[in-house]
């Protein structure tokens, strides 16, 4: 009978080491996010600055869907969700498969050239693209040389223009950075199977979508996942490369929530009402994704 007691106490042991060495970053997560996010919560149903905030229960919830500027940067967000992450992922995966080639000469170099823009600073990597689309800029000056436009154009000043600046820029950034995730993943399909397919007559085309894609699609699903939450939160390039105009036509959630807390006077109540929104749409579309993208029973 002494056995098993040994068994049980050496299994308390080792539940008990795990909790030891999990104690110390489930307390960090705890009081690091848990915590602030309960306080953010009460603060999305109060009204006011500092001593003079009160309880005003949904206000702040009615209020976004009547406030023009804040509709209008939920579809600007969407706006580039819907047309940038598709464009994204299927220029990841195809970048993903021709490096993916053991034939490839250079390989390395060319998996480290598409990758090094997602290692750039942010602001850093928005200045120049605002510098380039500048009406002085070097893609005024090659179209204007070419005869494709008479005159420098004002990308930046334009609705639609702008809004594509930010698309090319976010493409041209985060690209790279889900080849990665597809690179991973190709590395553990026996290649193999790709001489298997292209002995029985399969061309790459038909190799790609009949093998990569579909052995691929658990991967596919994080990196859609998380370009979708990266996009909801979109900042950086809103802020940096168009300062959200022409007049609000490029502004994203999180930059007006940027305004609501620093730039204009302050009103941290309605700016947490405004996060938890993000951060509900962000987990209906990734229930969304999961339910459709994951086939297992």
């Amino acid at each position: 009978m002494s056995k098993p007691s040994k068994k049980l106490s050496l299994n308390k042991k080792h539940n008990l080491t795990g909790w030891v060495f999990l104690a110390p970053g489930a307390l960090l997560i705890l009081f690091m996010s848990f915590v602030p996010m309960a306080r953010a919560l009460i603060l999305s149903f109060k009204t006011g600055v500092g001593a003079d905030m009160r309880f005003a229960g949904t206000f702040n919830y009615t209020r976004m869907f009547k406030d023009a500027v804040f509709v209008q940067s939920i579809k600007n967000t969407f706006f580039y969700l819907i047309i940038q992450v598709p464009i994204m992922l299927i220029f990841a995966l195809i970048l993903a498969s021709i490096l993916n080639n053991k034939d490839l000469r250079f390989k390395g170099l060319f998996r480290t050239m598409i990758f090094l823009p997602c290692a750039t600073s942010l602001v850093a990597y928005a200045v120049i693209f605002r510098t380039l689309f500048a009406n002085n800029g070097i893609i005024n000056l090659v179209l204007v040389k070419l005869g494709i436009l008479s005159a420098p154009y004002s990308f930046l000043t334009n609705m639609w223009s702008a809004r594509i600046v930010i698309i090319i820029a976010l493409l041209w950034r985060w690209t790279g950075y889900n080849m990665v995730f597809y690179l991973a993943g190709l590395q553990n399909i026996e290649y193999s199977i790709y001489e298997a397919a292209k002995i029985d007559g399969a061309s790459p085309v038909q190799s790609f979508f009949r093998i990569t894609v579909p052995l691929l699609k658990p991967t596919i699903l994080l990196t859609a996942i998380m370009s979708t939450n990266g996009t909801l939160q979109l900042f950086d390039e809103s802020v940096n490369l168009t300062d959200g105009g022409p007049a609000n036509a490029s502004i994203t959630m999180s930059h007006y929530i940027y305004n609501m807390s620093f730039k204009y006077v302050p009103n941290f109540g309605y700016a947490a009402a405004m996060s938890f929104l993000i951060l509900i749409l962000v987990a209906i579309l990734a229930f969304l994704q999961m339910k459709v993208g994951d086939k297992r029973d």
